[in-house]
């Protein structure tokens, strides 16, 4: 038997104004769109910011559901239009910040496993590392690709033959 171990190697910054100015744009952008989620049930207002190549930035935000599993997270609202409105555009970052009982957490919450998955899905799709920028208000972290929030994903190599 062998013993192994996986690290993850992330960036970790204590103010928005030490990112590069496009990922401070970014992060307000996620903080802003936590306004707009539908939480009824959890009150935990989760919002979404994704930078397209192209400077295009799209955000979206939870949306809960009484069946529970019929809702779908900031993450994936904010990616899924992405991809939809501009198929041919890989992403160059994602951030995410959360709201919850009147103030943004002050340490940052991370993508669940469905939406790590969805992250790498679109990140081999263009085969280009994504910034995801995980925002606290007393710590922001950025991991530099969607395998270091997976390493032991589910991964289909598309270019396999039959």
């Amino acid at each position: 038997m062998r013993e192994s171990e996986i690290l993850v190697k992330y960036f970790e910054y204590d103010s928005p104004t030490e990112l590069a100015s496009d990922y401070q744009v970014l992060v307000e952008k996620a903080k802003d769109a936590t306004k707009d989620a539908y939480a009824p049930y959890s009150k935990f207002r989760v919002g979404a910011a994704v930078l397209l190549e192209n400077g295009e930035i799209i955000t979206g935000t939870n949306q809960e559901n009484a069946a529970y599993p019929s809702g779908l997270c900031a993450e994936r609202v904010a990616i899924f239009y992405a991809n939809s409105k501009y198929p041919s555009q890989a992403i160059k970052a994602i951030a995410v910040a959360s709201f919850y009982n009147g103030k943004f957490n002050e340490t940052p919450v991370y993508p669940c496993g469905s939406c790590r998955q969805v992250l790498l899905e679109t990140q081999n799709r263009f085969n280009k590392p994504m910034d995801i920028i995980m925002y606290g208000s007393n710590s922001i972290q950025i991991v530099k690709s969607a395998r270091l929030l997976l390493p032991l994903c589910f991964d289909v190599d598309l270019k396999a033959k039959d």
